[in-house]
C-alpha cells in the first residue's frame, strides 16, 4: 500500500519505541500548515464577529465602542505569542517541567478561590487585577494535559496501564480532587466535564481495559448526577433544557433567545451590520452565546461553513495523532483534540437546544483572553508534533516487523483511525 523501503520501516519502528519526545533523533520535516491556517481563520472570524457587535455591546455595558475589539485584539496577539512559544519549546521540556506547570496552575486556582467574587459573576473562577481578569481553569486544563500525557506515557513504557495501584487509583484520586475543586468550589461543571472527557479519551487511547473505563464512566455519571441535584440552579438548567419554552421569561430566557437568534438568521443570515439579539436581548452575546449571534448574522450557510472550518481543524489534528512519533506526543495531540472539540460541541449544542447551557466558550471565536490564549498554546503543541510525524502506516510496519521477527507493539495501545497501534487485544 505504501512505497517504502524495509530500511525506512525499521528506522520508523525504532523511533516508535521511544517516548522521550522530539529529542531522540526523529527526522524533522515541514509542519502541517493547515492546522495554523484553520486556527488563524477561526481567530479572524472571531475578531470580525466581535467588531460587528461592538456597538451593541457598548450600548448595553456603558463602555466605548472600541473597548471589546481592542481587548480581543490584545487577546489574539497574546494567543499568537503563546502559539509560537509552545510550537518552538521542545515537548521534552514541557514534560520535564510538568510539576512546575501544575504548581502554577494550582496556585492560580487557589488565588481565584480566595479572592472575592464579582457580583455579576458570583463564582470563584477568575483572578482579577488592575481591570484585567484571568480564568484559572484554562491554565489548569493545559497543565492537566501535560501531566496526564506524561503519566500515561510512563505507564505505557512500564506496561502498567492496567495496574490498579499504579494507574487506576491515582486517576480516581485526581478525578475526585478535580471534581471537588472545579465542579463544587468553583461551580464550573462544564469545565469539569471537558477535563473528564479529555482524560477519558486519553486513557482509552493509552490502552486501559474497557471494563475499567466503564467503571470510570459509571463513577463519573454518578458524581455528575449528585453535582446536579445538589445545586438548585443546575436543576433549573436541566429543567429548562427539557422544557425550554415553559421558562422563557425566567430560567430559560437565554436558551429561548439563543434559539430565536439562530432561527432569525434563516438561510443566508441578516448580515454583519444587522444586530438584534446583541442589544441586550441575548445574555453573554460576546461569549457563551457567540454562535447564536454568528448564526443570526450568517444564517444556515454561514454556520455550515464555520462547522467545516472546525471539522477541518479537527481532522488535521487527528492526522497528526495518527503519525505522532512517540506515546507522549501522541497523547498530547489526542488530549488537545478532545479538549477543543468537546468545548465546540458543548457550546454549539447548547445554542441550538441539543445540550443544556454550560457556560462554555466557542474556541477561538468567543470574546475572552484566557481561553483564546490557552487554546492557541495547545494548538502550538500539536503544530510542533506535526513536524515529526510519519506518513508510513503502522499496519505496514507491523507486517514487515513480524516478518523480520520484531515486535514493538506489545503494550496494547489503541489505534486512532487506521494507522496506529494495531494490537487491539487490550479492549477486553
Amino acid at each position: 500500500m505504501f512505497n517504502v523501503s524495509r530500511s525506512s520501516v525499521r528506522s520508523r519502528s525504532r523511533l516508535n519505541v521511544s517516548t522521550s519526545g522530539q529529542s531522540n533523533g526523529q527526522r524533522r520535516h515541514k509542519p502541517d500548515h493547515w492546522i495554523l491556517i484553520n486556527t488563524l481563520l477561526l481567530l479572524v472570524i472571531g475578531l470580525v464577529l466581535i467588531y460587528s457587535i461592538s456597538s451593541a455591546l457598548a450600548d448595553t455595558s456603558g463602555t466605548s465602542a472600541n473597548y471589546f475589539i481592542f481587548k480581543q485584539l490584545l487577546a489574539v496577539g497574546l494567543a499568537l505569542v503563546a502559539f509560537f512559544i509552545t510550537a518552538k519549546v521542545p515537548l521534552s521540556r514541557w514534560r520535564k517541567h510538568y510539576k512546575l506547570l501544575m504548581g502554577v496552575a494550582i496556585l492560580a486556582t487557589l488565588v481565584a478561590i480566595a479572592l472575592p467574587v464579582n457580583p455579576s459573576y458570583p463564582a470563584h473562577r477568575w483572578v482579577r487585577f488592575a481591570g484585567l481578569s484571568f480564568e484559572s481553569v484554562e491554565m489548569l486544563i493545559f497543565a492537566i494535559l501535560i501531566w496526564f500525557a506524561h503519566f500515561l506515557a510512563n505507564r505505557i513504557k512500564t506496561n502498567t496501564v492496567r495496574s490498579f495501584s499504579q494507574t487506576v487509583r491515582p486517576i480516581l484520586a485526581a478525578l475526585l480532587v478535580i471534581g471537588g475543586i472545579v465542579a463544587i468550589i468553583q461551580s464550573d461543571l462544564g469545565s469539569t466535564g471537558v477535563i473528564i472527557a479529555m482524560m477519558g479519551i486519553m486513557i482509552f487511547v493509552a490502552g486501559m481495559p474497557m471494563k475499567r473505563i466503564a467503571i470510570f464512566a459509571a463513577l463519573v455519571a454518578g458524581l455528575g448526577i449528585v453535582a446536579i441535584l445538589a445545586f438548585p440552579y443546575r436543576m433549573a438548567r436541566l429543567e429548562t433544557f427539557l422544557h425550554p419554552s415553559a421558562n422563557c421569561q425566567s430560567t430559560g430566557y437565554q436558551a429561548c433567545q439563543a434559539l430565536i437568534a439562530v432561527g432569525s438568521g434563516g438561510v443566508s443570515g441578516l448580515g454583519l451590520g444587522s444586530d438584534v439579539q446583541a442589544y441586550g436581548y441575548l445574555p453573554e452575546a460576546d461569549n457563551d452565546s457567540i454562535f447564536a449571534i454568528y448564526a443570526e448574522k450568517f444564517g444556515f450557510i454561514g454556520s455550515v461553513l464555520l462547522l467545516v472550518v472546525f471539522a477541518s481543524l479537527f481532522w488535521r489534528i487527528a492526522k497528526v495523532a495518527e503519525g505522532a512519533p512517540d506515546d507522549f506526543s501522541r497523547l498530547i495531540v489526542v488530549g488537545v483534540l478532545t479538549w477543543i472539540s468537546t468545548e465546540t460541541l458543548i457550546n454549539i449544542g447548547a445554542m441550538i437546544g441539543l445540550l443544556p447551557l454550560k457556560g462554555i466558550t466557542l474556541p477561538f471565536i468567543s470574546y475572552g483572553g484566557t481561553s483564546v490564549v490557552f487554546f492557541a498554546a495547545a494548538i502550538g503543541l500539536v503544530y510542533q508534533v506535526s513536524r515529526y510525524t510519519s506518513h508510513v502506516s503502522s499496519r505496514s510496519i507491523e507486517h514487515l516487523n513480524r516478518r523480520a521477527g520484531i515486535n514493538d507493539y506489545s503494550s496494547h495501545r489503541r489505534r486512532i483511525g487506521g494507522t496506529y497501534n494495531p494490537n487491539l487485544s487490550g479492549r477486553s
